[in-house]
């Protein structure tokens, strides 16, 4: 089965180390990276981030995180 692109990804601190999470357009997970990789460098050199970790439309997506650490969230949309 072929998973939807990626694209939002989001750079979170999860009790401790940064992650890349990667979601679809419909705001579903496909993966976690560590945030420091080479790809996550790439995918996202040359976009701006926004801080909305706190946004209603990533409460479930990010439910695993403490407020703290999604208010630090660093969200980037793909040009996909």
């Amino acid at each position: 089965m072929r998973s939807s692109p990626v694209k939002y990804v989001i750079l979170i601190e999860a009790g401790g180390p940064m992650v890349a999470r990667l979601f679809d357009a419909n705001r579903v997970h496909i993966t976690d990276l560590d945030a420091a990789s080479q790809d996550v460098v790439l995918m996202t050199e040359g976009l701006a981030s926004e801080h909305a970790g706190n946004q209603a439309e990533w409460a479930l997506a990010l439910s695993g995180h403490n407020d703290g650490e999604r208010a630090a969230a660093q969200l980037y949309t793909l040009p996909v």
